[in-house]
């Protein structure tokens, strides 16, 4: 916000001889100084409250005429002894608001307008301050974000040139984007959306000769998960029969698989992903990663609540009879469910956590797999992303390298996907759904998981980074690599193009 008089000349604030911090008659002032003797701050007559000639002014006050306010002799702010001083006074008579170098926020420890931190800390100094690291997820602009370094982090300088001048809002940080607010999906519910009604719909469409598959997209493609669940009851109940064996006889291929995940609950659909990356030859150890790396406390322990009753194991069991090592502890640990979910920051633990790191890594000859994992998997995300500054600062590298120079193998891809997912995960969502797309072929089971399982969480936040990194739409990538009714359907979920 500008002022009048910005920047101020000569006599501004700071002041020169006589200003502040003052010289004789100054503030705090001499004899006759603060509080004022006759005709000082509070005023006596003529002064503040206002006698004849005050303020709210008569004959010679504000507005003011001769004599008034910026005074002359006798006006206000007073003259002789009177709070501010003259010469070199504050405000001086050519100088403006915010000062020059030295000048607001102004000597150790003032307050200003907004209220400054003291000297030594700046804006998100301290855990929990504007733009703190663990600080609400929402709201603040200038806060950290997912994938951001911390502003200014673990303190502003005391003397910021580029704090901004009264009445303007909170200093922004190029560095540190505010998170957008509200829903971030691309699925939303449908207005008044009947159960009972869209059964027919789909019914219908699977009656008599041929399928209607523009009707079931149209009518799969505008309801959330929430009323598309119910459809399943609902058909059972009206029809008498199974509503996802109807669709396997009538569907085919990617297209089927799409059409049936959407009609599962996120917690049922993520068991039957786990199950399908571990069961049978090989595992798809990324798929598990994924999920168990991106899910809150929650989403897991009603993950492997689904999993034990609909496959009569254990997940933590089918883990570990599939996997081996320290991999097998990393997903151990994280199907666990149990990251400390708090959102504010210790800084001092996260120094500490950062130099245990780099002493279990580069700083050792091997590596001590076991530091990583309690670190990795048991401290908040915020807090985690906070280490990951610390560390780079510490040792002048990031995180992820040192992993890859340290590990290998799953545990490698593992651990570097756990680091990815906690300190972006809408950029870690963009990078698996370009690998499943680049190249020969398509890995259409990651693609739909992806699809399904964002489209109501962040799916606008993940083609923001889809088109930042890859310099293409999430919606032109998946055109040009999907075809017919299936593409029709993730084009949907995809919500639209950037």
């Amino acid at each position: 916000m500008s002022y009048p008089g910005y920047p101020p000349q000569s006599g501004g604030y700071p002041p020169q001889a006589g200003g502040y911090p003052p010289q004789p008659g100054a503030y705090p002032p001499q004899a006759g100084g603060y509080p004022p003797a006759a005709g000082g701050y509070p005023p006596a007559a003529g002064g503040y409250p206002p006698a004849a000639g005050g303020y709210p002014p008569a004959g010679g006050g504000f507005p003011p005429q001769a004599g008034g306010y910026p005074p002359q002799a006798g006006g206000y702010p007073p003259a002789a002894g009177g709070y501010p001083p003259q010469g070199g006074g504050y405000p001086a008579p050519a100088g403006g608001f915010p000062p020059q170098a030295g000048g607001y926020p102004a000597q150790p420890g003032a307050g200003g307008y907004p209220s400054m931190p003291a000297a030594g800390g700046g804006w998100g100094a301290a855990p929990g301050g504007y733009g703190a690291p663990g600080g609400a997820p929402q709201g603040y602009p200038g806060g950290p974000s997912p994938g951001q370094p911390m502003p200014s982090y673990p303190g502003a300088p005391a003397t910021n040139p580029s704090m901004p001048g009264y009445g303007s809002g909170g200093p922004s940080n190029p560095q540190a984007p505010a998170i957008p607010t509200g829903y971030r999906g691309s699925i939303k519910d449908f207005p008044g959306a009947d159960p009972l009604k869209d059964v027919e719909v789909l019914r219908k469409a699977m009656k008599g000769f041929g399928t209607d598959e523009n009707a079931i997209i149209e009518l799969l493609g505008n309801r959330s998960n929430k009323q598309r669940v119910p459809l399943v009851a609902a058909y059972k109940t009206t029809y008498g029969k199974d509503l996802t064996k109807d669709l396997k006889s009538e569907l085919t291929g990617n297209f089927e698989n799409l059409v049936l995940a959407m009609l599962k609950t996120p917690a049922h659909f993520d068991a039957s992903e786990l199950r399908e990356a571990i069961k049978g030859a090989g595992t798809d150890e990324a798929c598990l990663i994924e999920i168990l790396s991106s899910r809150s406390n929650s989403e897991i322990q009603e993950i492997t609540r689904i999993y034990k009753a609909e496959y009569g194991k254990s997940l933590e069991d089918s883990i570990s009879s599939d996997t081996s090592g320290h991999f097998r502890r990393l997903l151990v640990s994280l199907c666990q469910g149990n990251r400390d979910e708090r959102p504010n920051v210790d800084i001092s633990l996260a120094k500490q956590d950062a130099q245990k790191l780099y002493a279990a890594g580069e700083n050792k000859v091997g590596t001590d797999e076991s530091q990583f994992n309690a670190i990795l998997c048991a401290r908040s995300k915020p807090h985690l992303r906070a280490v990951f500054q610390e560390y780079q600062h510490m040792c002048g590298k990031d995180i992820e390298k040192s992993i890859c120079r340290e590990m290998s193998g799953n545990l490698e891809s593992g651990m570097v996907a756990v680091v990815k997912c906690i300190k972006n995960t809408p950029a870690y969502f963009a990078e698996r759904l370009n690998k499943a797309m680049k190249g020969a072929g398509t890995k259409d089971t990651t693609l739909i998981r992806i699809m399904v399982s964002r489209s109501e969480v962040d799916m606008l936040d993940i083609r923001q980074e889809y088109l930042k990194t890859y310099g293409k739409s999430l919606y032109t990538d998946i055109s040009g690599d999907t075809s017919g009714d299936y593409k029709k359907l993730l084009l949907k979920l995809c919500g639209g193009s950037d």
